[in-house]
């Protein structure tokens, strides 16, 4: 076996895996607490004699510098400050503390949901979106892998929908759903359903012609060559399609739940960004991240139990 086709230990396996999150979270640090590398405003700790400054206010490092040379200049006092980042990108502490803090706080109008609220609700329009693309998109694409005749009569309208952008369909969604979830739902539809359906059809064109050819030697006909040959043998593959697609699904919520949002984790991400609270802006970044590796990580789980007879599961 060549060493690039060589298969990494179950260690080496973890270890680089560890390290895809760990360089990120280094270079993150860095940029954080070393001031030398790259912090370029400074947070004012005693104003001084400049009148405009306030405490906890943030200003570019060259007009502090300025300001600070000028009132020694004349004689007065200068202000003092420690050199910051931008407000937007807060330190891997402040985000660790968002984390937490963000499930414990209450919300700052009294009848907006918590955090906890507005992530359920986000991850039930998620999970019902892809259910509903996916009855419609996964037999539609294994018939027009399947099916030169389905294929010729489908995919066309489906090629030229899919380049048209789901958002352009807010407003249309809500003039016919109205403004609760059913828009939201469809916009995540529109935005998956018809990729799903070239990609299941693609793997399911790439199903070893020799099995089919074997199945008609055999004596079986077209309907049960569909459904003892093509499908168990594209099935792994489609399934690990399904993973990468739910992952498009999470980016479309996010578009999905600025019509006319009051809840959801969107609407949360806005609210705190309103108010200037980046560290939960990057917390609930993050939680989504979360949820969608631990989601990733179940269902690779499961589809390898699911397909042990097959290796393109794992």
């Amino acid at each position: 076996m060549s060493y690039v086709a060589r298969e990494l230990s179950q260690t080496n396996k973890v270890l680089f895996g560890l390290g895809s999150f760990l360089i990120p979270i280094l270079l993150w640090c860095a940029v954080s607490y070393l001031p030398f590398l790259w912090h370029p405003q400074v947070k004012i700790t005693d104003t001084g004699s400049v009148a405009y400054l306030q405490i906890d206010s943030r200003i570019a490092k060259e007009v502090f510098y300025s300001e600070a040379q000028s009132a020694v200049d004349h004689g007065l006092k200068p202000p003092q400050g420690i050199l910051v980042n931008p407000i937007y990108l807060p330190a891997p502490h402040e985000v660790a503390k968002a984390l937490v803090t963000a499930f414990t706080t209450p919300p700052v109008q009294a009848n907006a949901p918590w955090f906890h609220e507005s992530l359920w609700h986000s991850i039930k329009l998620v999970f019902t979106a892809f259910f509903i693309s996916s009855l419609i998109g996964i037999p539609l694409g294994i018939l027009c892998g399947f099916s030169k005749t389905i294929s010729q009569l489908t995919e066309p309208f489906v090629e030229f929908f899919r380049y048209l952008p789901a958002p352009a369909f807010g407003a249309l969604a809500v003039a016919i759903l109205g403004i609760n979830d059913a828009p939201k739902i469809a916009i995540i539809i529109i935005g998956t359903l018809f990729q799903q359906i070239l990609i299941i059809a693609n793997t399911t064109r790439l199903v070893d012609r020799s099995l089919i050819e074997a199945g008609f030697t055999l004596g079986t006909n077209k309907t049960k060559s569909l459904f003892h040959v093509v499908i168990p043998a594209a099935l792994p593959e489609i399934y690990r399609d399904l993973r990468v697609l739910l992952g498009w699904a999470w980016t479309y919520l996010i578009v999905a739940e600025l019509i006319g949002s009051t809840s959801g984790i969107t609407w949360f991400i806005t609210q705190q960004a309103r108010y200037q609270n980046f560290d939960n802006v990057y917390a609930a970044i993050l939680i989504i991240g979360v949820i969608g590796l631990i989601c990733d990580v179940i269902l690779m789980k499961l589809g390898q139990q699911l397909f042990k007879w097959k290796s393109g599961a794992h």
